[in-house]
């Protein structure tokens, strides 16, 4: 299955170039990029959606986020295989499988390290839902309930009346 992030722009001119030195990492480490993989001719931080098959572990666009339209297909023979290498990667945003085994759905949800887990579904949001990653991915949870943790910070004051008795 391969993903593209179907917007283009970048927010600017630094992740643009950042995004554009990963790819080219990809193809110096000998990823194929069988698409893409240019910046876009228009005026703006456009990238062309990008595709990496013959992509490794090793290579630096499979263990960096790049967030931008830039996809590495990555071969597994097995769910368990798939999962202990999503596992070993230091981040963990988001992660996705497609499947018409409920069983699957669920043993890959419980036991892939990721703050959000997409099930037939990709890159699908509601506001009631808190979205933020594991390990080095993100700093607490936007949206739902848990993002008003990022807005509040918890104090404990004790005072001591006079004459009032003490617990030790």
């Amino acid at each position: 299955m391969v993903l593209i992030d179907i917007n283009k722009t970048q927010i600017d001119a630094e992740q643009t170039a950042k995004i554009l030195d990963l790819i080219e990492s990809g193809k110096k480490e000998g990823a194929e990029c069988v698409l893409g993989g240019r910046k876009g001719s228009s005026a703006g931080y456009f990238i062309e959606p990008t595709i990496f098959t013959g992509v490794t572990d090793d290579m630096t666009i499979a263990r960096e986020e790049i967030f931008g339209p830039v996809s590495c297909v990555l071969k597994f023979r097995t769910l368990d295989e798939a999962i202990k290498r999503g596992n070993r990667s230091h981040y963990g945003l988001a992660a996705g499988i497609f499947t018409r085994d409920m069983g699957t759905a669920f043993k890959y949800a419980n036991e892939i390290k990721a703050g959000t887990v997409w099930v037939n579904t990709y890159n699908s949001f509601d506001t009631a839902q808190p979205f933020g990653g594991f390990k080095m991915s993100g700093i607490g949870r936007e949206l739902g309930e848990y993002a008003l943790q990022c807005y509040t910070e918890v104090k404990t004051v004790m005072i001591k009346l006079p004459n009032a008795p003490v617990k030790n």
